[in-house]
């Protein structure tokens, strides 16, 4: 199910990016690999290698913002995560 889901998103946000007016941007993001309680179930100890959600949102916000339309429908990975 934890696939599955993620392509569903991926493939709902692929639609919208083409339904929404010009300007507008809708993007499949992948958060890359973060230390969260699931990875610690996974890779026990190993999880440390990854960021944190806090360690995570500061790498992410500056790439967020740029974000824009000519971006729109393309899947995009937050750099360093």
């Amino acid at each position: 199910p934890y696939c599955a889901t993620k392509w569903a998103m991926e493939g709902l946000t692929q639609s919208l990016a083409q339904e929404l007016p010009p300007g507008m941007a809708a993007v499949p993001l992948n958060p890359g690999i973060i230390n969260t309680a699931m990875l610690r179930s996974s890779f026990g100890g190993s999880a440390t290698n990854y960021p944190s959600p806090r360690e995570w949102a500061k790498i992410a916000a500056p790439f967020l913002l740029k974000i824009n339309a000519a971006d729109n429908g393309r899947q995009l990975t937050v750099p360093g995560s």
